[in-house]
């Protein structure tokens, strides 16, 4: 899409592009030498490049605390704008100032923006987890985030752009606010109506599309968010590959745009941040149907949200936010139409067949036909294919405990026991020898030996992510470490922890290390099951005392837990 010197309209005033201007600042050159440089997370990337193209106009930068505040109390800027989600940049300690300029870079640290930090505050998290999830519960994707992986103090301020976010996937269906403008000039759209979606789309949705371009005489803007979405979700590439297939049988009326958004799953309040979003992108109507934005159930089996709260929402703030309002009911197929309908619509006569996404990802994973009804057969293939690749995950078997409970004679046998039995390619990261390469440096403080476990743990996780084994073994003392571990790899393969528990005395007698005995001489402290705590873990997968037991027979029953539970595949001749 080409640029042009178009005036940009969007949600309450111009849309704001925040990249600098040639010209704009002639030191910039000194600074990105003088400042210092901020790395940002994925979430905090998709934040940052909303700004800077102006999706989140009218907003010129991170949120100042008055803005925050208000946003949590009322819904709405200090200056009394609706808007209904916190955009924050959150960070562990106040490692900046207010008055100071900072670099903002991505992870490989290449600068993206220029900050000037105007205010520097810890939020009361409880509070803003009521007001935007309705929730203090962190079984939800939003509040987890929240609470766990958000800093504790979160820094407001202007930004101005120096280079964009590069994206090389799909690269040619992203587009800033201007550029999709220009688009809808070009082709002579007057009504443009957004449809915002993270999941696969099917002939239920197909309907719902183009019945909304019928009803409303418009085009449909399909904008699928591709930033950070729920876990369990289906991976982007998927479901991008998927809206292509898609994009052929609604071409005549409609277009496709990837939006690169971290969604909260905040329902109500998502979905008329949703709403704004399109604003600026040119949408003059916006589809929100039943369960938007919604994380799905919790561990109890309940909704957050009432199924159209988030359609009565936005409905209720439709003229302050200047766009229509696309309600649209739950459609059900029904049998003897052979076509999709409103659920009000259905009568005691009618044959209804529902199959909930859930239910599609279970049955692709089992390999089980998808009903002609249900999809197109393009989209199941691309589904298919990617189903086929989460076969391949890869596994991570981290062995903790203390030193001498047998950890690294263990994990070493299994090493060359899983490299006879199976195919995939095997990694043994033993914590001596981390400690001499990866974390060479670290010292033994409560702070130092999580950032060992972590560097373990994010080399496992770029092998498990590849499909191959990685083999851990570290005393990694403390639960915190090992559960982001768990949680990081988690979401790319499958995880086993083996908790090696054999009593401090056992380990004592052993001391193959000499370091029982140093710490008896006091030439060392700190050491962990004396006068550091050892925390047992709590969801370990296997649990093995090697007191009375061999270091062969452990790996055996290892290796019979494994193959059992399906974490690996014995090949012949050894799976006779």
């Amino acid at each position: 899409m080409k640029k042009s010197n178009n005036t940009y309209l969007g949600y309450k005033g111009p849309v704001q592009n925040l990249m600098m201007r040639q010209g704009d600042n002639s030191d910039i050159k000194k600074k990105l030498v003088s400042l210092p440089r901020l790395n940002l997370t994925k979430r905090q990337l998709c934040d940052l490049e909303l700004l800077m193209t102006g999706a989140f106009s009218p907003l010129t930068g991170f949120m100042n605390e008055d803005d925050y505040q208000s946003v949590v109390d009322r819904m709405r800027l200090a200056n009394d704008i609706v808007w209904s989600i916190p955009i924050t940049l959150a960070l562990d300690a106040r490692r900046f100032k207010e008055g100071q300029e900072i670099i903002l870079a991505d992870s490989f640290g290449k600068a993206l923006a220029l900050m000037h930090i105007e205010s520097i505050y810890k939020p009361d998290k409880e509070k803003e987890a009521e007001s935007i999830y309705r929730t203090t519960n962190t079984e939800h994707f939003g509040v987890n985030h929240l609470f766990n992986e958000m800093g504790s103090y979160y820094f407001g301020g202007t930004i101005k752009g120096i280079n964009s976010i590069e994206r090389y996937d799909f690269s040619d269906l992203r587009h800033t606010p201007q550029q999709l403008q220009d688009f809808f000039r070009e082709k002579k759209w007057d009504r443009i109506i957004g449809f915002q979606t993270r999941n696969p789309l099917h002939k239920v949705h197909y309907a719902l599309i183009k019945q909304a371009a019928e009803q409303y005489q418009g085009n449909v803007l399909l904008h699928p968010a591709v930033g950070m979405t729920k876990d369990g979700d289906v991976d982007y590439i998927s479901r991008v590959r998927s809206y292509i297939q898609l994009q052929k049988y609604i071409k005549d009326f409609s277009t496709i745009s990837l939006l690169p958004l971290a969604m909260r799953m905040a329902g109500p309040k998502e979905a008329l941040w949703h709403a704004i979003i399109r604003k600026n992108y040119g949408c003059t109507h916006f589809i929100v149907g039943r369960d938007h934005a919604s994380p799905g159930k919790n561990s109890a089996g309940k909704n957050y949200y009432g199924a159209y709260d988030a359609q009565q929402l936005v409905q209720k703030y439709e003229k302050e936010l200047g766009i229509t309002v696309v309600p649209f009911q739950e459609l059900v197929y029904v049998e003897e139409k052979q076509s999709y309908i409103p659920v009000s619509e259905v009568k005691k006569e009618h044959s209804v067949k529902k199959i909930s996404g859930t239910q599609v990802r279970n049955m692709l994973k089992a390999g089980e036909s998808i009903p002609e009804w249900f999809s197109f057969p393009e989209i199941i293939e691309e589904l298919q294919k990617g189903i086929a690749k989460q076969k391949k995950d890869g596994l991570t078997i981290f062995f903790t405990g203390l030193s001498g409970a047998g950890k690294s004679t263990m994990a070493t046998l299994l090493y060359y026991k899983l490299i006879e039995l199976q195919d995939k390619p095997v990694t043994l990261l033993d914590g001596d020898i981390i400690r001499q390469n990866l974390s060479k440096g670290l010292g033994f403080s409560h702070e130092d030996r999580n950032e060992n476990i972590k560097r373990i743990g994010f080399v496992a996780d770029l092998i498990t992510k590849h499909g191959g084994i990685a083999i851990c073994s570290a005393i990694a003392p403390y639960a915190e470490s090992r559960q982001m571990n768990r949680k990081r790899i988690g979401k790319h393969g499958r995880y086993v922890e083996i908790y090696i528990s054999t009593p401090v005395e056992v380990c004592m007698q052993r001391d193959t290390k000499e370091l029982y005995k140093k710490y008896k001489l006091g030439i060392i402290k700190g050491l962990t099951g004396l006068d550091d705590p050892y925390e047992q873990p709590e969801q370990a997968e296997l649990t093995i005392d090697t007191t009375n037991m061999k270091p062969k027979e452990s790996v055996e029953k290892i290796i019979s837990f494994l193959k059992d539970n399906n974490y690996i595949t014995i090949q012949t001749p050894y799976a006779q």
